[in-house]
Order: structure tokens, then C-alpha cells, then sequence
């Protein structure tokens, strides 16, 4: 039994993973109505970030080495925060309304991240930043007879076009200069983040089950992220406005609340609690530039069955998924009960693994919503009967 409470602690720090990136996408589609694809693809940024975060911190060693962590997850919200909100202005804006189109360009911005941390380079950014600031520069001082005149969008596009070509040319050159700026900085390979040793080894035990620091420090964290942002949703001038947009935003707009900082600012924290998930993933293993398909199932998964937009049911449904992964995919039921019987020992060994254990998921989800198809918490209020 006692491998199968030490299974039901694994679950529970896989489940507050979930939690941290299931919370970030809920949030954004409770308010925007926005399915992110690209939400797996933030928290793989996240965990890139710890990864520079922890090469800046190696060479000082000692005691500025073992606090790089804490740096870390700070620098994971915030850099994916502003990836988030840099979407929201520039693409995600434009597409309200209209779903269908919002869930092919996410899906595109994800293929375009995974392929970007793939072959980055000094002179990647550099063109990137020439391309962007050319792009600028001809927006900010174009006359404005020509902003206002009818074939002004086709005129922008066409400057940001001929932005893009200066930047690709611009990179090519660049990566003449030598393989200092034309080696990428990661490239398709997996990479591993060595924890601190504060987080290393076990932080006690309970009636003989260890408890390993790391599983310890991330269901905590967790805990302390959902208080917050729970304080910052019913506390807050911003979450109040959150909440007020979200039941409402014509009215929210007629009475004078800015509805679309409001958007950049939820999007903002989406993604960024999704680069927290991603900072505490490295924790558990190495990470690629693949890591986000992995997780955006299930995150998708703890939404429909907690119910959109319901943090208590998202709480839930992540914990139950976590749990049921970690029992039924580690196999740990048939070393824990040898004498199960064998027709129920054949289908514990069909689904004891991580892919299958989340096929057993998904069939469970499917069954459950036969009987409540708006999950186990959905949204009350007359925005739902609206």
C-alpha cells in the first residue's frame, strides 16, 4: 500500500501541474471565449526560460546557484506573460467573434513557437528585431492622408511584407559573421534543469512514505498560485473588472471599464501561469520543444470535465486526472495487489502505461459527460442562460 500512497502523491504533483496551466487556459476562455492552442507551447517557453535562467545562475555557484530557482519562476511568468500579451495585441485581437478562425491561428502561432526554440539564433533575433523595427517606423511616420485612406490595411500590409524581406536579408547576413550568431541557442534535443539541492531528496516522511522535496514544492506551489490568483479574481480593481467583463461586456464598456486592457491582462496571466507550470515541469523530467502537445490534451480534458471557467471544478478534475495517470499508468496496481483477478489483472496491464492510462481518462470523460455535459461545476448567472 504504501507504493501506492507514494503513487497517489506523484499524481497529486502531476494533477497541480495541470492545475497551473488548466487555470491559465480557463481563464482566457471563460473571459474571451478563446481556445488557445498554443497554450502547451507557452508552458514550453516557460521551462526554456529556466533553462537560461539556470545557465545564467551556474557560473556563480554556491548560494546564488541554489536561489536561480526562485529567479526562475519569476521570469517564466513574465516572459510568457508578455509572449501572451504581445498575441493578444497583434493577433488574437483581431480574431474575436470568430472561433474557428482564433483556433487555426493559435494552432499556426504553436507550430511557429515549437519551430522557433528549435532553430533560434543570435541572428534569428536580430532579424527579427530589424524586421520589427522597420515594420514600426513605417507605420509611425506614414502620412496621414495615406493611414486614412481607403487601401490604408493593404498599404500596412505591404510595408510589414517588405519589413519581413529587409529581415530575412538582414539574417543572412548576420550569419556570415561566424557560428557565434548562427549556431541555435537549443535545437531539437531534449535538455535537462538540475533542482537545487534545497529541493533535492526527501522532506520527511508520514507513516513510513517518504516525501520528496520536489513533488512537495510543487503541489505547494500550486496551492500558493491558485490562493493568489482566487485573491486577485474577488480582490483586485483588475479582477473585478475581469469578473464584471466577463458576465457582461457591452455594459462593462458602456460604464467606462478599458474591456480591452482587461483582455490583454487576462491573456497575460493565462499564459503566464501556463510558463509557471512549464518552470515547475523541468522539475520532472527533461523538456522539448514538443512538451506542450503533451500537456494541452490533458488540460483541455481537466476543463471539460471541471467545467469552463469554474476554478474549484478545474481544482478537482485536475487532481482526479493526476491521480488516475500516475496509479493506473505507473502499473503500481499490480505490484500493490498480485492476487487481483485475472480478467481485472489483463486490463490493468492494457492500460499501465502513460499514453494508455490517458486513453482510460479520456473513455471515463466521455462516459461522465453522458450524464453532465456542462461538467461537474458549470457556470450558473444569467450570462449562461443568456
Amino acid at each position: 500500500m504504501e507504493l501506492v500512497f507514494s503513487q497517489i502523491l506523484d499524481g497529486l504533483s502531476i494533477g497541480s501541474v495541470l492545475l497551473l496551466a488548466a487555470t491559465g487556459l480557463a481563464i482566457v476562455f471563460g473571459l474571451m471565449g478563446v481556445i488557445n492552442l498554443a497554450h502547451g507551447e507557452f508552458m514550453m517557453l516557460g521551462a526554456y526560460v529556466t533553462f537560461v535562467v539556470q545557465n545564467i545562475f551556474r557560473p556563480l555557484g554556491g548560494t546564488a546557484f541554489e536561489l536561480y530557482y526562485i529567479v526562475a519562476l519569476v521570469a517564466s511568468f513574465v516572459v510568457t506573460a508578455l509572449v501572451g500579451v504581445l498575441l493578444e495585441r497583434t493577433l488574437i485581437r483581431r480574431l474575436y467573434g470568430r472561433p474557428l478562425e482564433t483556433l487555426l491561428a493559435t494552432w499556426g502561432v504553436s507550430l511557429v513557437l515549437i519551430q522557433f526554440v528549435r532553430s533560434v539564433s543570435l541572428a534569428m533575433v536580430l532579424g527579427i528585431g530589424v524586421t520589427a523595427l522597420l515594420g514600426w517606423l513605417a507605420q509611425r511616420f506614414l502620412p496621414m492622408s495615406l493611414k486614412q485612406a481607403s487601401f490604408s490595411n493593404y498599404l500596412g500590409g505591404a510595408f510589414w511584407a517588405l519589413a519581413g524581406v529587409l529581415g530575412i536579408f538582414s539574417i543572412n547576413i548576420f550569419v556570415s559573421f561566424g557560428r557565434f550568431f548562427s549556431n541555435p541557442w537549443f535545437g531539437p534535443r531534449n535538455i535537462d534543469v538540475t533542482a537545487p539541492k534545497w529541493l533535492q531528496g526527501s522532506w520527511g516522511s508520514v507513516a513510513g512514505i517518504e516525501l520528496p522535496g520536489i513533488r512537495i514544492f510543487i503541489i505547494v506551489l500550486s496551492a500558493l498560485l491558485l490562493a493568489a490568483v482566487a485573491w486577485f479574481l474577488t480582490k483586485s480593481v483588475w479582477g473585478v473588472r475581469i469578473r464584471s467583463v466577463t458576465q457582461n461586456r457591452e455594459m462593462s464598456n458602456c460604464l467606462g471599464i478599458p474591456t480591452d486592457s482587461v483582455d490583454s491582462i487576462t491573456f497575460g496571466i493565462g499564459s503566464g501561469l501556463a510558463g509557471v507550470a512549464g518552470c515547475a515541469i523541468t522539475l520532472l523530467g527533461s523538456v522539448g520543444p514538443n512538451l506542450g502537445a503533451s500537456y494541452i490534451v490533458s488540460c483541455f480534458m481537466v476543463i471539460v470535465l471541471g467545467g469552463v471557467g469554474n476554478l474549484v471544478g478545474t481544482v478537482i478534475a485536475s487532481m482526479m486526472l493526476g491521480i488516475i495517470q500516475s496509479i493506473i499508468g505507473s502499473g503500481s496496481l499490480l505490484i500493490a495487489f498480485p492476487d487481483m483477478p485475472s480478467g481485472l489483472q489483463a486490463v490493468t496491464e492494457f492500460f499501465a502505461t502513460t499514453s494508455m492510462s490517458l486513453v482510460l481518462v479520456f473513455i471515463f470523460i466521455i462516459a461522465f459527460l453522458q450524464f453532465k455535459p456542462t461538467g461537474m461545476f458549470p457556470q450558473k448567472g444569467r450570462s449562461v442562460d443568456a
